[in-house]
């Protein structure tokens, strides 16, 4: 049974995120002894059925074989993937309980609930299951995306009740337990922070109950003000559902709460709450006849519900100054506020000597990469995390104020396309990027090596494609900030074990504030072959910039060619106009990477094309969103639109020839254009 979904707005420290919140009640009160697994089938939108033996039950048993041990593996014993292709893709996210003593539980938990979900709800598309010890979810609809907030639950009602009168005072103990854990999962004031979890305890005046214990905890990879507004929209309802109840929880994907009156976790509670005492109902007074003694006893009642009304008082302003001081600063998503620097770079600093025993002091056998920044190591640390270490070079003209604001930039930016910074160590001297580390590298490496790039069929490619439009969307459109990136390419493409890209290096990227939509620099940096022309020859860039460079890596993906002109095959025709000549004459197909094979999927191929020479027009205005872009891979109904010759590529320019362009634009002695081949990365930070 389904409550109606209930839209609201809570104010993310000047972030508005809306999130649909859906309580399923699957039993609508479950007995008190409801064992796990607890199956909701087919949360929200509706999402039908698949049949025996199809496509879809093929891609679900592919998902159970790799998703329990990719989410034991992790060190947040969290995992998210996907298989197949549209309209038979199934998405999955597996989640195991922070207290978890080792990763073979975890794993066996996941694989559990794999052939739970499948007997629970049979040939349901879309299944949520929730065991003790684990969670999963699959859907044939991308829930992981970041701008998807849906928070569908699963609500457990213990039957038994506080006896007595004591259920007020038993709720505000709850209350405050529950507000307690929360926090300190979403602040993640510990070891358990990259975990978002949290446990506690708190004793109780009552005989029946000595102590209450609960538990809370959000997907790791949430953010801290989604974290925080996940578990406040279900803990919101503890005063509705679960007034006078001895335990229950809410459990959803991003975040879920869980209170009893036994120990129901392991290991030592993370927070110990001191006892709590609720103010009994004062008790009726005795009938008398005598005035003066009445005139006592109505004293006494009096005195009895002002006393209990300033405990009650009191109760509030504990919970609230408790919930204000973990909660977000007003500014904490301004990106170059002192106050919100402070925080965010402290809970990223790492020491250098962990990252120099990590790297083998820099060993050069440890080198993955080098460029104008300086270069990239591998690294292990103690607890076998693997890291990607990027040290910037000692003569960077990056200083450490401008450093901190991209950090504080990155730190904001999550989103599973996007490669995720863990830490910065600022120690003597040193400017230490700590990534985490992709086991394919870069795309480039892979893409345009001839024996390599047989590693990349079409469907790992059109996987790569799908997750860059994704994450530049994201970028572009849902993110808390509106971000320019500046330098998309394929060196800057990082794929995970599965193939799944990653988009990286944001030291070019800029923030447009409001509904501003476009900006001017004197400043030129970027990488050739990938620049639009309207950023390379006037200095403008908007996101339709990073559009072009997106259709530049998409035609290259395709024919497994560069654009930098150091792959030409025909004359001095860069790839761009020569995929234009050949669309144009109806032999495209002859550019399609050979790698590939004899038969695979023109269609999708020839679609993806199209949609390059779409994101290359020449007018910024002609070539689409990403949010377009999304939606032209995705439905096989869509009607793309009419081409026109793309844009001239920008090669390289001379120092000179460059001074002058720009000079006639903007009549400043210190213009300059920075600018790198394929192979480098040049990162010019400025402060925004």
């Amino acid at each position: 049974m389904a409550k109606p979904r209930r839209r609201f707005s809570p104010c993310l420290t000047g972030v508005t995120a809306t999130f649909l919140f859906a309580v399923l009640y699957a039993p609508l009160i479950a007995a008190e002894d409801e064992p796990p697994p607890w199956p909701t089938c087919g949360p929200y939108p509706p999402s039908g059925n698949y049949t025996a033996n199809s496509t879809y039950q093929s891609n679900i048993n592919r998902l159970a074989a790799t998703l329990p041990r990719n989410a034991s593996s992790s060190p947040e014993l969290y995992a998210t993937g996907s298989v197949g292709d549209v309209p038979d893709a199934v998405y999955g996210q597996a989640l195991c309980r922070g207290d978890v003593a080792n990763a073979s539980a975890c794993e066996s938990c996941v694989a559990a609930a794999f052939r739970g979900a499948t007997r629970a709800c049979p040939l349901y598309k879309d299944v949520m299951i929730f065991y003790d010890l684990c969670q999963l979810r699959f859907s044939n609809r991308d829930f992981l995306l970041d701008d998807d907030y849906y928070v569908t639950t699963y609500t457990l009602q213990r039957s038994r009740r506080v006896a007595g009168g004591a259920a007020p005072a038993f709720d505000a103990a709850v209350g405050l337990l529950v507000n307690a854990t929360a926090g300190y999962a979403a602040a993640g004031d510990s070891s358990s922070s990259s975990r978002r979890f949290g446990t506690g305890t708190e004793g109780f005046d009552d005989r029946s109950n000595p102590k209450i214990y609960a538990l809370s905890q959000c997907a790791p990879d949430t953010t801290v003000e989604v974290c925080r507004t996940c578990l406040g929209t279900i803990t919101a309802e503890l005063p509705k559902l679960f007034s006078g109840r001895t335990g229950g929880g809410i459990f959803g994907v991003w975040c879920n709460f869980r209170y009893e009156v036994f120990p129901f976790f392991s290991g030592r509670p993370l927070l110990q709450l001191p006892q709590f005492v609720g103010t009994p109902p004062a008790p009726a007074p005795p009938a008398t006849t005598g005035g003066g003694e009445k005139t006592r006893n109505s004293a006494g009642i009096v005195l009895a519900i002002v006393m209990a009304t300033i405990a009650v008082i009191l109760v509030i302003v504990m919970v609230y100054f408790f919930c204000w001081r973990r909660r977000p600063k007003a500014n904490a998503f301004l990106p170059y506020s002192a106050t919100s620097d402070d925080r965010n770079i402290d809970s990223l600093l790492l020491d250098l000597a962990i990252l120099r025993g990590a790297t083998d002091d820099f060993d050069e056998c440890r080198m993955l990469g080098k460029g104008g920044f300086g270069m990239v190591y591998k690294g292990d640390l103690p607890d076998g995390q693997e890291i990607a270490v990027k040290r910037l070079c000692q003569s960077s003209r990056q200083g450490i104020g401008e450093l901190k604001s991209e950090l504080v930039l990155v730190a904001k930016l999550h989103h599973k396309n996007l490669v995720r910074l863990l830490g910065v160590c600022l120690e003597e001297h040193e400017k230490i990027l700590v990534y985490e580390y992709m086991p394919n590298r870069s795309l480039d490496t892979i893409l345009f090596d001839s024996e390599k790039n047989k590693e990349l069929d079409w469907g790992k490619r059109f996987k790569v494609i799908n997750g860059i439009a994704r994450g530049l969307q994201y970028l572009h459109e849902d993110s808390q900030l509106k971000i320019v990136h500046r330098d998309l390419k394929a060196s800057n493409i990082l794929l995970d074990s599965d193939y799944n890209p990653k988009i990286s290096d944001f030291g070019l990227a800029k923030i447009f504030g409001g509904d501003q939509s476009e900006d001017v620099t004197r400043r030129i940096a970027g990488t050739y072959g990938y620049m639009a022309p309207e950023y390379a020859m006037g200095g403008h860039y908007s996101i339709k910039s990073d559009v072009f460079s997106f259709g530049v890596l998409v035609l290259e993906i395709v024919t497994g060619r560069r654009n930098s002109g150091s792959d030409k095959t025909e004359q001095d025709v860069d790839l761009l106009n020569n995929v234009w000549e050949h669309w144009t004459r109806g032999n495209v197909i002859e550019l399609i990477d050979p790698s590939l094979g004899n038969h695979p999927p023109i269609d999708q191929m020839l679609k993806c094309i199209h949609v390059g020479l779409l994101c290359v027009q020449r007018k910024p205005g002609s070539r689409p969103a990403m949010s377009s872009v999304n939606i032209m891979f995705s439905s096989h109904t869509v009607r793309l639109p009419s081409l026109s010759r793309p844009a001239f590529c920008i090669q390289e320019v001379s120092t000179s020839e460059s001074s002058n362009a720009y000079s006639d634009a903007y009549p400043y002695t210190e213009n300059s254009t920075v600018m790198s081949s394929n192979q480098v990365s040049i990162t010019e930070l400025l402060p925004r």
